[in-house]
């Protein structure tokens, strides 16, 4: 029997991004691995002509919750993987790449529920993302609650939210992190702690309390280590550029 080809198997497609991500993750380390998990960590959505204008804006209003569909756009583009090792499965063991929402794609795409806190001049203030700082926007979509909330729903990989490490602070860095957030009207001591709270290193290493980690935040560099495998100290936050 002569095989069929699908329709549309050997056409590629193009997209133009409608926007730019400006987020509070200037690197992709210390970013949670899902959206929501992070509360306090923002962004502002930057529309180009014509999404900007009021009409395409116009209904946003009444929405709480937004699909941002978007690119990976710092992501490996090597060769494509039919299996993955998601962090949260500790890194080592291997699933298919359909199983997991790993960076890795067949294509560069992905998808992040978000809370929309507001509309300013054309632009979306958000919430509670987990996108990098410049990630293009594909398209936005409504987030509704009848259709995309479904309670019989399961999966047995991710079953529930990783539980959260306990995150402590020197008393130097409390007090940087305060007064950073002035200058950046942000919650930014609830950001660091929630952030971290997720435990961003690999799930198979075994922290030394002698080892520091680091991750830039806005402008700021946070410089973290294990007192003990179950809890954070935050050491240092400091303007990125002081340590350049």
């Amino acid at each position: 029997m002569p095989s069929r080809r699908c329709p549309g198997s050997e056409v590629s497609y193009s997209f133009t991004p409608i926007g730019v991500l400006h987020s509070c993750f200037s690197e992709k380390f210390a970013i949670p691995r899902q959206p929501l998990l992070a509360p306090a960590a923002t962004a502002t959505l930057e529309l180009f002509a014509p999404y900007n204008q009021p009409e395409a804006l116009e209904g946003l209003e009444q929405v709480s919750h937004l699909w941002l569909l978007f690119v990976f756009h710092a992501a490996d583009s090597g060769p494509k993987h039919l299996r993955v090792r998601p962090p949260r499965l500790g890194g080592n063991r291997r699933i298919g790449v359909f199983a997991s929402r790993a960076t890795h794609r067949p294509n560069p795409l992905g998808q992040s529920v978000v809370k929309l806190e507001g509309i300013v001049d054309g632009k979306l203030l958000l919430s509670g993302i987990d996108l990098l700082d410049g990630t293009p926007i594909l398209d936005i979509k409504p987030y509704v609650p009848y259709a995309d909330s479904l309670p019989e729903a399961r999966n047995a990989l991710a079953p529930a939210p990783p539980p959260p490490i306990k995150v402590e602070w020197s008393e130097a860095a409390l007090q940087q992190a305060r007064q950073h957030a002035e200058r950046l009207h942000s919650d930014l001591v609830a950001l660091i702690e929630q952030c971290l709270a997720q435990d961003p290193k690999p799930a198979y290493q075994q922290p030394e309390p002698s080892r520091e980690y680091g991750v830039r935040f806005w402008d700021l560099n946070v410089r973290w280590h294990y007192p003990s495998p179950s809890c954070i100290r935050v050491l240092d936050v400091q303007p990125a550029h002081a340590d350049s």
